[in-house]
């Protein structure tokens, strides 16, 4: 794409697409607090009155856990004290703020990554315009916080201000417990060696399926004997957002005790929900609810998940930004509770890859339009059932089902086309470097 280094002079600059996205989301709120009071579909999520209801409770002196489905952390409750004291869209407008944040951070990842001119701001406005996550902000969901410690993370990983990124990992690990899966990408990141085989499998494309299995077993050994290899950048990223993360956690387990930690920590981890949600096993948890589940059965589920994930940060944690934008969608799709929020976990992680994609734009438009029908088709099935009283719950778990092959098939097409600019040769490029040439 062509473009200026010099973005303030253009109609697509960042100040104004902040300014325009500020203006978008601010109209938005209004609207919200007309359509609650007047029409009896209301335009604020649900979460929201759950999370201004816990903040008020917190006011008063009491547990924000004492609010039923309240299953964050405290900090939550606490950035939206001000509902209760000052108006009750407070929380609307700070979730609107992260989200333009998430541009601004958004912005500046790329630049750090060598992207320059209109390939920048239009990856931002990606972002900034999606109106899946600008509706999501300004109904009164807190995922664009998180999204902002995720982006801010990035940031300071490609700056090489590790003790930082420590920081924020800590914070946001506690804040929303998902996080988690990111933390081995984070240390082989931030490892010496060259044991990325990300490179070693695309140089042996000709070498017989033999050859294969032997460089995957090697590779295989090399890189959990590098995870084992401690240097000073990952015992400090260790030691300083493990810190973080029990302090914040110790805090809010003393102040609420057993309901803090099983509502904001244990239950994320054993959680069966039984109501309808885009997951492929909410039909056999729906069918068995019944029943109890065993531990064991509350967990199975995390196995999948567990070898996605493993494969996934051994080839790419060098490319921390398209790393973490494959873990989240892999995590999404073997998710056992999957609702429309979660998508903003990779929307977000999405203008940071684009630029780096050998996929031709009309295929990736057809790739886009095949996972919309797919979620098209399963809210259709979902609609009969919520509002039409159909039972057709097997054709809404089958309509799961395909959502969930179109999602590990667009993954796919992404992972195959994707030109990492961090792994081009057999030496990663050193934890915060970037190539020179810079995209336009």
């Amino acid at each position: 794409m062509g473009g200026s280094n010099v973005d303030s002079n253009s109609w697509l600059s960042k100040g104004r697409l902040l300014l325009l996205a500020a203006s978008v989301r601010f109209l938005l709120i209004v609207y919200g607090e007309w359509q609650d009071a007047h029409l009896e579909v209301r335009y604020t999520d649900i979460d929201y009155h759950v999370f201004s209801d816990a903040a008020s409770l917190l006011a008063r002196g009491r547990s924000p856990f004492d609010r039923d489905t309240y299953r964050y952390s405290p900090l939550l409750a606490l950035i939206l004290v001000p509902n209760t004291l000052l108006h009750r869209a407070w929380g609307k407008i700070i979730f609107s703020l992260a989200d333009i944040l998430a541009g601004h951070l958004i912005h500046e990842v790329l630049h750090l990554q060598g992207i320059h001119g209109k390939t920048r701001n239009l990856c931002t406005a990606l972002w900034l315009f999606n109106p899946f996550t600008f509706t999501i902000a300004t109904r009164g969901n807190c995922e664009a916080i998180v999204c902002c410690m995720i982006l801010r993370i990035i940031y300071c990983f490609l700056k090489g201000n590790i003790v930082e990124a420590a920081i924020w990992y800590g914070v946001v690990v506690h804040f929303r417990i998902y996080p988690i899966i990111y933390v081995v990408a984070f240390l082989i990141a931030l490892g010496n060696r060259s044991s990325i085989f990300a490179t070693k499998s695309r140089q042996s494309s000709h070498v017989e399926e033999t050859d294969h299995l032997r460089k995957w077993q090697l590779t295989s050994i090399r890189f959990f004997m590098d995870l084992l290899y401690l240097n000073k950048e990952r015992i400090i990223f260790g030691v300083v957002s493990g810190t973080v993360f029990f302090f914040l956690t110790g805090i809010s387990y003393s102040l609420y005790k057993d309901k803090f930690l099983y509502e904001a920590l244990l239950y994320h981890l054993t959680r069966t929900d039984p109501r309808h949600n885009f997951s492929i096993y909410f039909y056999y948890i729906y069918l068995h609810h019944g029943y109890s589940f065993t531990l064991v059965e509350r967990l199975i589920s995390f196995i999948p998940q567990f070898l996605v994930q493993s494969v996934l940060t051994a080839y790419y944690a060098k490319d921390i930004p398209f790393c973490l934008f494959i873990q989240t969608v892999a995590f999404v799709a073997f998710n056992k509770v999957i609702t429309a929020q979660y998508f903003v976990w990779f929307f977000v992680l999405m203008p940071l890859i684009l630029p780096w994609t050998r996929l031709a734009p009309l295929k990736g438009f057809m790739c886009f339009l095949l996972w919309s029908a797919a979620q098209l088709h399963w809210l259709l099935w979902a609609y009969k059932l919520e509002f039409q009283g159909y039972n057709v719950f097997f054709q809404l778990w089958i309509a799961s089902l395909a959502f969930f092959l179109v999602n590990i098939f667009v993954l796919s097409v992404i992972i195959w086309h994707h030109s990492s600019p961090y792994i081009t040769s057999k030496v990663p490029l050193p934890l915060g470097e970037t190539k020179n040439t810079k995209i336009h």
